[in-house]
């Protein structure tokens, strides 16, 4: 029996091509080689690269993650913008005691130049008669 050649002369053949050729002929001696469940489980490895289990668990530890983060994130603005609004009714609730300080204070203002009016009326009578 003559052994065929796995070397094969193909004219033109790009640097893709030629590696396509080898992976086809690395498959053929896989299967020629290996069980079929072995087989199985070298293709699932291939398509896992090997850490299929891993990354997935990987990824799903990323998502916890990134919710956990997001949770906490709205959590902590919800905090901030309650601690705003309260700073903003409070700041709103001393105004408008400091605005009606300053009303009172203006009366009581207006009333001392009326009686300082009629104090000044009255001594200026008082030198006047004198």
């Amino acid at each position: 029996m003559e052994r065929p050649s796995l070397e094969f002369n193909l004219p033109d053949t790009h640097e893709e091509g030629k590696l396509y050729v080898v992976d086809s002929l690395n498959n053929l001696n896989k299967l020629n080689v290996c069980p079929a469940e072995s087989q199985r489980s070298l293709d699932e490895e291939e398509n896992t690269g090997g850490t299929g289990e891993s990354m997935a668990g990987s990824n799903t530890r990323n998502q916890r993650l990134f919710f956990v983060t997001f949770i906490l994130t709205l959590i902590i603005s919800l905090a901030l913008v309650s601690f705003v609004i309260f700073l903003i009714f409070q700041t709103r609730n001393e105004v408008d005691q400091i605005s009606s300080r300053l009303l009172s204070e203006k009366k009581n203002i207006e009333e001392l130049k009326k009686l300082n009016n009629i104090i000044l009326k009255h001594l200026n009578q008082s030198r006047m008669k004198e």
